[in-house]
C-alpha cells in the first residue's frame, strides 16, 4: 500500500497545495514553463521582477555557465507590471496557476507604484514578493537589501499592493537577521531566502568580463549551502515568521533540507535551465522521500532541524 503523504502548507496566509515553487527570474514572466508542466499542480508560479515601467536590463552576453552553478547579468529586463497584468497574466490564470509577482525599483517611489499597479489584480495573484536584493544591477545604491533602513522604507512602499509582501533578501550582508528584522518591522509577511551570491567570471582569452554588465548573480547548486544557513539562521531569529527558502534546489532532497532548516516552502530556479520540467520532478522526489522517512505530513519537516 502506498503511503499518502499530505504535502499542503501555508506561507502565512497564503496556503499552497505543496511547498514547490518557481523561482522568480528564471521562468519568464511565468507561462513559458507551461509547455513543460502543469503549473496549476505547483504551490505557486513566481514570476520574473517586474518594474512599474519597461527596464531594458543589461548587455549581453548575460548568462555564464560556472562549475557548480550558473553566473547571470539579465539586469532585471522586463516589460513593466501593466503590459504583464494585460499580456500574460491570462495565460497562467487559464492554466490554473497560483501567481506570485516579484516586483523591483530603482526607487522606494518606484515600488510603490508597481505594487499599486497590483492592488486590482485578480485572486489568482495571491502574494507579492518584493525583490530588494538582486546584484545584477551594479550600481550598489539601489541594492536596498544592504540596508536595513532602505529595506524598510521599500517594505513599507509596497504595502499598496494590498497582498501579502515577501521580502526577497540578499546573502550579500553582514548581518542577514538584521536585515530582516527591518523589513518584519515594515510589514513583510514572509521572508524569501535567499537572492544570488555575487560573483564574476573573465575570460581569459580576451582577458575581460564574460558578462556584458560586468559581475552577476550566481545561482544553482553552488550556492545552496548559503541558502540552507540563512534559512537556518532566520527561523532561529524569527521563530514564527514564513519563510520561502531558495537556492540551488535541484532535488527533492535539496527541498526537504531547507524544510528542515525552517522554510515553509521553497523555489526551483536554475535547475529549469536544464530541466524544464524540475520544478515537478522535485515535487515528485519531496514525496518520495516523505514516504520512504514515514512522513505523512510535510509540515512536520519545518524547521525539525532545530530541535
Amino acid at each position: 500500500m502506498t503511503r499518502t503523504v499530505d504535502l499542503s502548507t501555508s506561507v502565512g496566509t497564503v496556503r499552497l497545495p505543496n511547498p514547490v515553487m518557481t523561482a522568480s527570474g528564471t521562468a519568464g514572466y511565468g507561462d513559458e514553463l507551461g509547455a513543460y508542466l502543469d503549473l496549476s499542480a505547483l504551490g505557486a508560479v513566481v514570476v520574473k521582477s517586474l518594474s512599474p515601467d519597461p527596464w531594458p536590463g543589461n548587455a549581453s552576453p548575460r548568462l555564464q555557465e560556472t562549475r557548480g552553478g550558473m553566473l547571470n547579468s539579465v539586469g532585471l529586463q522586463n516589460a513593466g507590471v501593466d503590459a504583464w497584468l494585460e499580456r500574460e497574466l491570462p495565460a497562467l490564470e487559464a492554466r490554473g496557476a497560483r501567481v506570485v509577482v516579484s516586483i523591483w525599483g530603482t526607487t522606494v517611489e518606484e515600488y510603490a507604484k508597481a505594487a499599486k499597479a497590483l492592488a486590482e489584480a485578480p485572486p489568482t495573484v495571491v502574494a507579492v514578493e518584493i525583490n530588494v536584493s538582486c546584484p545584477n544591477i551594479e550600481d550598489r545604491r539601489r541594492m536596498f537589501a544592504h540596508s536595513a533602513a532602505a529595506t524598510a522604507e521599500v517594505i513599507d512602499a509596497a504595502g499598496a499592493c494590498q497582498r501579502p509582501r515577501w521580502a526577497k533578501l540578499s546573502p550579500n550582508v553582514t548581518d542577514l537577521t538584521e536585515i530582516a528584522a527591518a523589513a518584519l518591522g515594515a510589514g513583510a509577511n514572509a521572508l524569501t531566502l535567499i537572492n544570488t551570491v555575487m560573483g564574476l567570471a573573465i575570460d581569459p582569452e580576451t582577458r575581460r568580463p564574460a558578462l556584458g554588465g560586468g559581475g552577476g548573480g550566481l545561482s544553482g547548486p553552488a550556492i545552496h549551502p548559503v541558502a540552507v544557513r540563512a534559512v537556518f539562521e532566520c527561523r532561529a531569529a524569527f521563530a514564527d515568521t514564513p519563510i520561502v527558502g531558495v537556492g540551488g534546489v535541484s532535488r527533492g532532497v535539496d527541498a526537504v533540507e531547507l524544510l528542515l532548516a525552517g522554510a515553509n516552502a521553497v523555489q526551483v530556479g536554475t535547475a529549469t535551465f536544464a530541466d524544464p520540467r524540475a520544478p515537478l520532478r522535485v515535487l515528485s522526489e519531496v514525496a518520495t522521500w516523505c514516504r520512504r522517512h514515514h512522513v505523512t505530513n510535510v509540515v512536520e519537516l519545518i524547521g525539525a532541524a532545530h530541535a
